[in-house]
C-alpha cells in the first residue's frame, strides 16, 4: 500500500495573448543585459546567470523571484556560460578578449581570467568539477582547463570554426560541433584526443548532451535541422526539422524532450526524443538563443537575444496546445504524482497511459479554449498547467505561386487562419522552413523540387496542433532558356517585333533589352513576342526573360537608321 502524500506542484506562469484567443508566449519576461546569449542554472537551480554579449556583462537571476539581483562586468563579448557541479563557480568564455572568466558564486565576482585563446566560444565543466573545455573557433581547438589551478593545460586540435561543446554525463567524451566542416569531433577526455568524427548536416553551429547520455544533439543552421547522434556507436540515427536558424538545443531533465531555440521565428521546437518528431512550437521572445532547464524540469529560461531578455516557459504541460477532437500526447511534469486518479481537461477526463511519481503521459481529451489541466492523486488535486485547444487552419493565399524547381531562399508569404503554432509546412512531398508565423501568415523558403518540375503543381500542407490543411497549389517552374531571337538586328528607334523562342518561357513576368523593360506577349511555353524598346546607342546587347523558375539570357543588336 503507497502511503498517502500531497500532491506537490508549480504553478506555471500565465501566458500572454499575442494572437488573441490563443496564448503562445512564455509568461514571466526578466530584463537583463543586451544581446543575452548564454545562461546557466546553478545546481540548485536557485540562480541563473546569464552572459550578456553585446553589454559585456554577466547577469545573476534569483529564480525564486525572477528578477536581476547582481549585475558581473566582464571583458569583452561574454558568450556562452556553464557551472561547476558544486555550484560554487560559474565558467563565462568570453568571445573578443579570448578568457575564461571564473565566477565565485558566493561573492558573484570574476575570480580568474583565464587566456584560453581569441574567439573563445563555448565552456563545459566535467562531471567532477577538475576540468574545463572551451571551444576557441579562431584557432580550431579545444582549450583544456584545470579548474584548481586555473591554466590551460592542454589544447585539442579539432576541424574548422569550432563553436558548440558539450561534456556527455559521465565525463568520458566531449563532442565538439566544427562550423566549416560539418562534422562533430569527439574527444577522449582521458586522453584529450580526438578519437572520431561524425558527419552531421550543413553548419552545425552548437551541440548538447541528452542527460541520461545517450544522444547528442547537434543544430544545423545550413538546413534548419537538429542531427540526433548515438553516443553508442557516435553515428546519426535521426534528423529533425525545426524552424529556421536554430540554436541551442537542450534536453528535459527526463530526456523526455528536447527544446530547440529557433532564432529567426522566435519560437521553440519541442522534440519527442522517443519518436524524433515535433510535437509543438512555443512563441517566445525576440531571438531565442539559449536554453536552460531547472532541475525539476518545470520551467525553462530562454535567452532572448534580440530584446535583452530571458524569458520563463513553463514545461509542465507538454505539448500544451493541441486538436480541439482530443487526441493529443500530453507529458505532465510535477511531483508526487504517482497513483493520480484522475486528470482533466477543464471538466473533461484524459485517459492516462503512463504514471510515475514525478510524470504522467495522457491523451487529452476533445475540447475548446484554454483549459486547466488538474491532476488529483491521494495527497490531493492540483492545477498543473494549460492546455490549449487549437481549431483547423485554413489556408487562403499563396505569393509567389510559382518559382525554381531547384528552390530558392526567396520567401513565401502563406496567409489563412488558425495557422499560429505551425509545427511543419510541407511542398508536395518536401519540407520548407518556416522563417515567421503568425495566426494569419507564415514565411517560408521553399525547398528544392522533386525531379522534373509538375505539371499543375504540388499540394502545400500545413500542419498546426489543430490540423492540417491541404487547399493551395505551387509550381514549379523549369529554368528558361532562349534558343533563338527573330529577328536579332532592329533600329535604335525600336519598335521591331522579335519572336524570341527557346523553353519554360510561359510563366515570363520580364522581357527586358539591354536592361530596358520590353512590351511582350507569352504565346507559348516555348515562344515570346516582344516589342525592342528604343535604345540610345548602337550594338549588341542581352535580351534577359525573367520567370519565378530563373532568368535567360539572348542577344539583340541595336543599329542607327540612316542618315543623309
Amino acid at each position: 500500500m503507497v502511503t498517502s502524500t500531497s500532491l506537490s506542484v508549480q504553478s506555471p506562469p500565465a501566458r500572454g495573448f499575442p494572437q488573441g484567443a490563443f496564448p503562445f508566449s512564455s509568461g514571466t519576461t526578466i530584463p537583463v543585459g543586451s544581446g543575452p546569449q548564454g545562461i546557466a542554472l546553478t545546481p540548485d537551480g536557485t540562480r541563473a546567470y546569464v552572459a550578456n554579449r553585446a553589454s559585456n556583462t554577466v547577469s545573476v537571476i534569483d529564480t525564486a523571484t525572477d528578477t536581476v539581483t547582481h549585475t558581473i562586468p566582464t571583458s569583452a563579448d561574454p558568450v556562452f556560460v556553464a557551472a561547476a557541479p558544486d555550484g560554487t563557480r560559474v565558467y563565462v568564455s568570453v568571445n573578443t578578449d579570448g578568457l575564461l572568466s571564473v565566477i565565485d558564486t558566493s561573492s558573484n565576482t570574476i575570480v580568474a581570467n583565464v587566456p584560453v585563446g581569441a574567439g573563445a566560444s563555448v565552456v563545459g565543466v566535467t562531471p567532477d568539477g577538475a576540468r574545463a573545455y572551451v571551444s576557441v573557433q579562431n584557432a580550431n581547438l579545444v582549450s583544456v582547463v584545470d579548474t584548481a589551478t586555473n591554466t590551460v593545460t592542454g589544447t585539442v586540435p579539432v576541424a574548422g570554426a569550432p563553436i558548440g561543446l558539450a561534456v556527455t554525463p559521465d565525463g568520458a567524451r566531449v563532442y565538439v560541433a566544427s562550423l566549416f566542416s560539418n562534422t562533430v569531433s569527439v574527444i577522449d577526455t582521458a586522453t584529450d584526443t580526438v578519437t572520431g568524427t561524425v558527419p552531421v548536416g550543413p553548419t552545425p553551429i552548437l551541440v548538447n548532451t541528452a542527460p541520461d547520455g545517450a544522444h547528442v544533439y547537434v543544430t544545423n543552421v545550413g538546413d534548419s535541422t537538429v542531427s540526433v547522434i548515438e553516443t553508442a556507436t557516435n553515428t546519426v540515427t535521426a534528423t529533425v526539422g525545426v524552424s529556421s536558424q536554430p540554436r541551442l538545443v537542450t534536453v528535459s531533465p527526463d530526456s523526455a524532450h528536447a527544446f530547440v531555440a529557433n532564432f529567426e521565428p522566435d519560437t521553440v521546437s519541442v522534440i519527442d526524443t522517443a519518436t524524433h518528431t515535433v510535437v509543438e512550437n512555443i512563441d517566445v521572445g525576440d531571438g531565442p538563443t539559449c536554453i536552460a532547464f531547472t532541475p525539476s524540469g518545470t520551467y525553462a529560461y530562454v535567452t532572448n537575444n534580440a530584446s535583452g531578455s530571458v524569458g520563463v516557459m513553463a514545461t509542465t504541460v507538454i505539448p500544451d496546445q493541441g486538436s480541439t477532437a482530443g487526441g493529443t500526447r500530453v507529458t505532465i511534469t510535477g511531483h508526487h504524482l504517482a497513483n493520480a486518479s484522475s486528470v482533466r481537461f477543464g471538466t473533461a477526463p484524459a485517459t492516462v497511459t503512463a504514471n510515475t511519481d514525478t510524470s504522467l503521459t495522457v491523451t487529452a481529451p476533445a475540447g475548446s479554449g484554454a483549459v486547466p489541466v488538474t491532476v488529483t492523486t491521494p495527497g490531493g488535486t492540483g492545477i498543473l498547467g494549460t492546455f490549449y485547444y487549437r481549431p483547423v487552419p485554413a489556408l487562403t493565399g499563396i505569393s509567389p505561386a510559382a518559382g525554381p524547381v531547384a528552390g530558392s531562399d526567396q520567401e513565401i508569404i502563406i496567409t489563412g487562419r488558425n495557422l499560429a503554432g505551425a509545427i511543419d509546412v510541407y511542398f508536395g512531398p518536401r519540407r520548407a522552413v518556416i522563417q515567421k508565423v503568425s495566426d494569419t501568415q507564415l514565411d517560408v523558403r521553399t525547398p528544392a523540387g522533386v525531379g522534373t518540375p509538375v505539371s499543375g503543381g504540388v499540394t502545400i500542407t500545413v500542419i498546426t496542433p489543430g490540423g492540417r490543411a491541404e487547399s493551395l497549389l505551387y509550381t514549379y517552374l523549369g529554368t528558361p532558356t532562349i534558343t533563338g531571337v527573330s529577328p536579332s538586328t532592329g533600329p535604335t528607334a525600336g519598335g521591331t517585333e522579335v519572336t524570341i523562342t527557346g523553353t519554360a518561357l510561359a510563366a515570363a513576368d520580364q522581357v527586358t533589352f539591354n536592361g530596358a523593360p520590353a512590351a511582350f506577349t507569352t504565346v507559348s511555353d516555348t515562344t515570346l513576342i516582344a516589342t525592342s524598346p528604343p535604345s540610345g546607342q548602337e550594338g549588341t546587347f542581352d535580351i534577359t526573360v525573367t520567370t519565378p523558375g530563373g532568368t535567360a539570357t539572348g542577344s539583340f543588336t541595336y543599329v542607327a537608321e540612316p542618315t543623309l
